[in-house]
C-alpha cells in the first residue's frame, strides 16, 4: 500500500474517531516515559542541560525503535499487516479532531453563558490560569490554542509523514510531546528542559509557516478575507514570543478580523503578550467556531496538496521522460 493512501486512512480515522483512549494513546505513554526518566536522568548527569538533553534522544531512540521494530516485524508475518500498523501509527499522530472537540467544549460554553464550564474547558488547551477569564479571554485563549496546534497537532505530523512516512510522524510527535512535559521557563525546568524546547523549536520552523500559508489559501473557503489574513501575518509574525507560534496565530487573527495577544496569567506571574491583529470587533464565540471551521479547512487543504505532490513525485521522479512538461 503506497505511503499516501496510508496517511488517507489515518486522516479519515482521525476524521471519524479522534484520539484514541488516553491510556492507550502513544502521546501519553512517551510522557510517561519521559517523566519516568528524568529522576534517574537527573542522578546520573550531574548538568540539568546535559541530563535533559540525554533524555530526549533516550526517549526518541525508544519510540522510533520501538515503531519501527513493530512496523518491520509486521511486516515480515504479512504486507497487508504491515500497512495497517502503519496507518494505525499514522492515525495517532494526527489530532484534527481532538483539538476541534476541545476547543468545542470552549464553544458551547460560551454559547450557553456557562462561563465557569467555558473557563474549565479553556484549561485543558492552555497552560495559563483559566480561573478570573472573561468571556472574551476565555474566546482569545482558545482562538489562539486552535491557531498553534493547527501547526504542532495538525500540519507538523503531516508534513513529516508525507517527507518521511510513518518514523517521521512519530519522531516528531515524541519531540512536541517532550517539548510539553519538559519545555517551561520555570525554575524546575529552565535547563532540564532546554534541548526538548529547542528541538521542538526547530522541527516546527518549516511546520509553523505552511501552517499559515494554508490558513490564508483556506481563509475564503470560509467566505473570510485572505488578503487581510496575508497583510497581518506579513505585519505581526514576528512578534511572538515564540519563532514559531506567531506565524499561524497571525494568520488566524487576519483571518478572523480579530486581535490575539494581550495579558495571560500564569499563576502569581503575569505575561503581557505583543498583539496580532486588529481588533475589528470584539473577540467572542462566533470567531471561535470560524477558528475551528478555518483549522479544518486547512488540515484538509494541506492534506490534499501533501499527498498529490508526493504522489506527483514518487510517480514520476524515476521517469523524468513521464513529465508532462
Amino acid at each position: 500500500m503506497r505511503l499516501e493512501l496510508q496517511i488517507a486512512l489515518a486522516i479519515a480515522l482521525d476524521l471519524l474517531l479522534g484520539d484514541p483512549a488516553r491510556l492507550f494513546h502513544p502521546v501519553t505513554g512517551v510522557a510517561r516515559l519521559g517523566l519516568a526518566l528524568e529522576g534517574p536522568f537527573r542522578w546520573m548527569v550531574p548538568s540539568p542541560r546535559a541530563a535533559g538533553t540525554m533524555l530526549v534522544l533516550a526517549v526518541l531512540a525508544v519510540s522510533v525503535g520501538l515503531v519501527a521494530l513493530l512496523l518491520v516485524g509486521s511486516s515480515r508475518l504479512h504486507p497487508l499487516t504491515g500497512d495497517l500498523l502503519s496507518v494505525l501509527v499514522l492515525y495517532t499522530c494526527f489530532a484534527a479532531r481532538g483539538l476541534s472537540a476541545h476547543a468545542g467544549r470552549v464553544y458551547r460554553g460560551l454559547v450557553a453563558g456557562d462561563l465557569p464550564a467555558a473557563r474549565e474547558a479553556v484549561s485543558l488547551l492552555v497552560g495559563r490560569d483559566t480561573r478570573q477569564m472573561d468571556e472574551g479571554e476565555a474566546a482569545r485563549a482558545a482562538v489562539e490554542s486552535v491557531a498553534e496546534n493547527s501547526s504542532d497537532a495538525v500540519v507538523a505530523p503531516l508534513l513529516y509523514a508525507v517527507v518521511l512516512g510513518p518514523l517521521g510522524a512519530v519522531a516528531y510527535k515524541t519531540a512536541n510531546t517532550l517539548d510539553s512535559t519538559f519545555g517551561y521557563k520555570n525554575e524546575r525546568y529552565r535547563q532540564f528542559g532546554w534541548a526538548s524546547a529547542r528541538l521542538d523549536d526547530l522541527l516546527n520552523l518549516v511546520p509553523a509557516r505552511l501552517t499559515a500559508a494554508v490558513i490564508i489559501c483556506a481563509a475564503p473557503l470560509l467566505r473570510l478575507s485572505a488578503g487581510r489574513a496575508a497583510r497581518v501575518y506579513l505585519r505581526d509574525r514576528q512578534r511572538h514570543p515564540s519563532p514559531n507560534g506567531g506565524h499561524p496565530e497571525a494568520a488566524m487573527a487576519g483571518a478572523l478580523g480579530v486581535r490575539l495577544g494581550g495579558e495571560n496569567r500564569y499563576g502569581e506571574r503575569v505575561e503581557q503578550r505583543p498583539f496580532l491583529g486588529d481588533e475589528c470587533e470584539p473577540l467572542g464565540a462566533r470567531h471561535l467556531k470560524l477558528a475551528i471551521r478555518l483549522m479544518w479547512a486547512a488540515f484538509l487543504l494541506a492534506a490534499v496538496i501533501g499527498l498529490a505532490s508526493r504522489w506527483l513525485v514518487v510517480t514520476f521522479a524515476a521517469q523524468p521522460g513521464r513529465w508532462p512538461w
